[in-house]
């Protein structure tokens, strides 16, 4: 085997060292920044949790949206009661009013025509059903553009559970739990208050409009996993007792979440758990 020159072999060593070097320092420095962005992720308690693109980062189809929330209004209308009669229901005599000619004036023909006093209606409403059909899958689909739409705008906020908000279901516990958590403050003397109650969301999902401040005056549809009505041991029952004074902040089960009461609301919290389980139920196929 024919030896390599000295030169050759000490070009290559020196490039190996430079190479080692390289990497070293290059896996030092990223671990430092690991540590310095865990050290800052403890020191203001947020997390990072990653929601599925499948249901939270769907195009937002603004026709879709339309469609589910015209159906969803039109069911909560349901049927009408508004009755009128016509001139074939009205009670009156069924004799021409006057003779056909001769009087030099209009032709009558019944005295319960609309244009008479105390005729029927011509074209009064009836009772109807305002409901219409809509698949299933644009309703499935409705409900992942609204929850994209949420995400994309940077009004989704998870947090853990909603047990820390209201612990006594008192108003003030709830309005100052979400203050904090909204990152909005209604206080407008500048003075400094207790945080103790509300831990940071574990995830915000964008900027909002104003950088880091999410202002959503108190516009929020909070979802739960849970959501009993007498329970008090219940993450959402203290909650939603405290809410029920609170304007425009309404607490519902990750069963109910709809459409219409998503783009109704400002910002939309939703539990860890809730998230998990509307995955779950979204990922489910549709029973035809």
């Amino acid at each position: 085997m024919p030896k390599l020159p000295n030169s050759f072999t000490s070009t290559a060593s020196f490039s190996f060292l430079l190479l080692f070097f390289f990497l070293s320092f290059f896996f030092f420095s990223s671990s430092s920044l690991d540590e310095e962005e865990e050290e800052e992720e403890k020191r203001d308690g947020t997390m990072t949790i990653v929601l599925p693109g499948r249901h939270f980062d769907v195009p937002i189809r603004v026709d879709i949206a339309h469609r589910v929330v015209r159906w969803q209004l039109a069911r909560k209308r349901g049927t009408s009661t508004a009755k009128t009669k016509s001139r074939g229901e009205v009670s009156g005599t069924t004799r021409k009013a006057r003779p056909q000619k001769g009087g030099g004036r209009a032709r009558v023909g019944s005295l319960r025509a609309p244009q008479m006093r105390g005729g029927g209606t011509a074209h009064g409403p009836i009772p109807r059903d305002f409901e219409h059909k809509l698949q299933k899958k644009v309703r499935r689909l409705g409900l992942r553009v609204a929850l994209s739409a949420k995400a994309a705008e940077g009004r989704l906020v998870v947090v853990e559970d909603l047990k820390w908000m209201s612990p006594t279901g008192k108003t003030k516990e709830a309005k100052f739990g979400l203050e904090k958590l909204l990152r909005y403050n209604s206080n407008d003397d500048g003075e400094e208050e207790n945080t103790s109650l509300s831990p940071s969301p574990l995830l915000i999902g964008g900027t909002g409009d104003s950088g880091n401040k999410i202002n959503t005056k108190f516009s929020a549809l909070i979802v739960g996993d849970r959501l009993e009505t007498t329970n008090a041991s219940d993450d959402g029952w203290m909650l939603r007792r405290g809410t029920r004074n609170i304007e425009n902040i309404h607490v519902m089960p990750q069963e109910g979440l709809n459409v219409y009461s998503i783009l109704k609301h400002r910002c939309l919290i939703m539990t860890k758990k809730a998230v998990e389980d509307l995955v779950e139920r979204l990922d489910k196929p549709i029973k035809r």
